[in-house]
């Protein structure tokens, strides 16, 4: 794997092109002062609507506005990312945090103003004004919201607190992407680096044991001493997320979070419940793999090496394209043909520099296209990550095709289902093609270590998150002995007795931005249970189901997530699909056990 020391020598096409937004930054300012004069047009209409006329007008100005400064704030993020130590790109993105809080400022007076008309009113308004068609399915939608939006004066209070509200998560991605310093390990050549992401990724999967054990401690090492600061921060997220949820009245921060999906808390407690009663399976890999690793004492840093030694895949990028390219295949022309735009037309930012973003994500821009942020490593946890991205940007390509921009917009809930739906086949065409029985064991110990990190770990960090908050509704003190402590407990009940806790373990909830989105990671869970039902039936030749799921990835947000699902054979509010998926871990790690 080439490591590069700047951004300046990744190649261009490996590098995504955000000129498809804006061709210069002028173009980017002019948009910004052309929202500016649209929010204060929109802050004009408080009080000025009745009837057809100037309620569609109101609508549709604010859809136009909405389409532009998705842009803005899509073209921001995109600079900003590639290099979070870049100051200009950050006063972008400080620009565009402000702007939002104009618009929605302008535009608060509107929940509390359409929530106190009657049903009758908004129908005759609808008669009135033929444009109103469009937006009147949203429209009666939002009716569901009235017990929980405040009057206008409140709304708009709320509005203009956006960006204190949003601090938390704010100043820990900034902490975790442009000032954590990792601790120094040892090279090859006996001198000591500072180690970086991409570095723990690969040492934390050596055979050498103490370099793992080297690399863990140097990657903890910032975590520990910022333990407070990271605390104070997620304490103040989670103390956020449980007061508006008082505020605007719901009876818990969970269901407001599940709110705008329309799903019940139970389809969240039942994945927990369903999850804990079958988590023998979970325990015996934790056993199998002390054995196979024949130690003595099983510790954290022993639990992402591959258990098949001497297969280790380099893939470079290119062949990682091409293999997605073939296993991929069984969803069809169209999608292939998706797919390879995405690399020959760079919506996709595939290298590792300094300064840029951790991780990986899909951006979908309505009337743009998708774009791609990779950290690629040239490994087989590449590969899946490339699958992973790519399935949510032909979600999000599909839906755009398919849908008006005021349901193109998919819900979170479904988003995962696109990406592990896209694993799923990989894997499957990885092991039908592959003769050398090593390579073909170290297959499934990755579908089982992908099984565990994308549904068993997300379902712990989803019932961290339940607690967590519990703690805060009742007004209880949360600091770093709190986190520890939870996070320590779930830990050890998730993986099993096997594992010797070093002192880092309980620090595991320090980096995990996902916790500043409240109540996000369970729909990995679930979107990895529903994923493996499609691609088993997929896989199977079925074509109505290919035919329903490829509807579905152009459904958008056409309907409630849990019915999009429903129409592919998918129904979260059963037990089902968790006790299948369940069912087929077990499965799994027999196989591996007899390997």
């Amino acid at each position: 794997m080439k490591i590069y020391s700047s951004r300046v020598e990744v190649p261009d096409y490996e590098k995504w092109n955000l000129e498809d937004i804006y061709t210069d930054i002028e173009k980017w300012e002019k948009e910004v002062r052309k929202i500016e004069g649209m929010a204060e047009q929109l802050g004009k209409y408080d009080g000025a609507i009745h009837d057809g006329k100037s309620l569609y007008e109101f609508l549709k100005t604010k859809e136009e506005l909405s389409y532009m400064l998705n842009h803005v704030h899509a073209y921001s993020m995109l600079k900003g990312d590639e290099d979070t130590r870049d100051a200009d790109a950050q006063a972008l993105s400080e620009r565009v945090q402000s702007l939002g809080v104009k618009v929605g400022a302008a535009t608060s007076f509107f929940m509390p103003f359409l929530l106190e008309l009657e049903e009758s009113t908004l129908k005759r308004y609808i008669a009135e004004e033929p444009g109103l068609k469009y937006f009147e399915e949203d429209l009666f939608d939002s009716f569901r919201y009235k017990a929980h939006v405040l009057g206008k004066s409140e709304e708009a209070l709320l509005s203009q607190l956006g960006e204190s509200f949003s601090a938390p998560a704010s100043i820990f991605g900034m902490i975790n992407n442009a000032d954590i310093r990792f601790g120094e390990i040892t090279s090859d050549n006996g001198g000591k680096i500072e180690l970086t992401r991409g570095m723990y990724a690969k040492l934390i999967e050596e055979e050498d044991r103490e370099k793992r054990r080297e690399a863990y401690k140097a990657y903890y090492q910032p975590y520990l001493q910022s333990k407070n600061t990271i605390a104070a921060t997620l304490a103040a997220a989670v103390k956020t997320n449980a007061r508006m949820a008082g505020i605007r009245n719901y009876p818990s921060a969970l269901e407001k979070s599940l709110f705008g999906d329309n799903v019940p808390k139970e389809v969240y407690e039942n994945l927990i419940q369903s999850t804990k009663a079958s988590i023998s399976p979970m325990h015996r890999y934790t056993r199998i793999r002390k054995e196979k690793l024949q130690l003595d004492e099983l510790r954290a840093y022993d639990l992402s090496v591959p258990l098949v030694k001497d297969v280790k895949q380099d893939i470079a990028y290119e062949e990682a394209f091409e293999t997605m390219l073939k296993g991929l295949a069984p969803l069809g022309e169209e999608y292939i043909s998706i797919l390879k735009e995405f690399k020959d037309k760079r919506y996709i930012d595939v290298r590792e520099t300094p300064g840029k973003r951790s991780g990986a994500y899909n951006l979908g821009i309505y009337g743009v296209h998708p774009y791609i942020l990779l950290n690629h490593r040239d490994d087989l946890d590449s590969l899946f990550t490339l699958v992973h991205e790519c399935g949510h940007g032909v979600h999000s390509t599909l839906s755009a095709r398919h849908q008006p921009q005021i349901t193109a917009r998919y819900s979170i809930f479904v988003a995962e289902v696109a990406s592990t739906v896209n694993e799923i086949l990989l894997i499957h065409y990885l092991l039908d093609n592959e003769k050398d029985l090593e390579v073909k064991k170290h297959l499934i110990n990755h579908f089982i270590d992908q099984f565990k990190g994308t549904f068993f770990t997300q379902v712990m960090f989803a019932e961290f998150e339940m607690k967590t908050h519990e703690i805060a509704e009742k007004g209880e003190p949360l600091n770093v002995e709190v986190f520890n402590t939870i996070y320590e407990s779930l830990f050890r009940e998730y993986n099993g007795d096997e594992i010797v806790f070093d002192e880092e373990v309980k620090y595991g909830w320090s980096r995990i931005p996902h916790f500043y989105r409240p109540f996000y990671v369970y729909k990995y869970a679930t979107g990895f249970a529903s994923a493996i039902h499609l691609a088993g039936r997929i896989l199977k030749g079925e074509k109505e189901t290919l035919q329903s799921y490829l509807e579905f990835l152009g459904s958008g947000s056409s309907d409630y997530p849990l019915e999009l699902l429903k129409k592919t054979g998918v129904d979260l509010t059963t037990p089902e699909p968790i006790n299948s998926a369940l069912a087929q871990f077990a499965d799994l790690v027999e196989e591996f056990a007899k390997a």
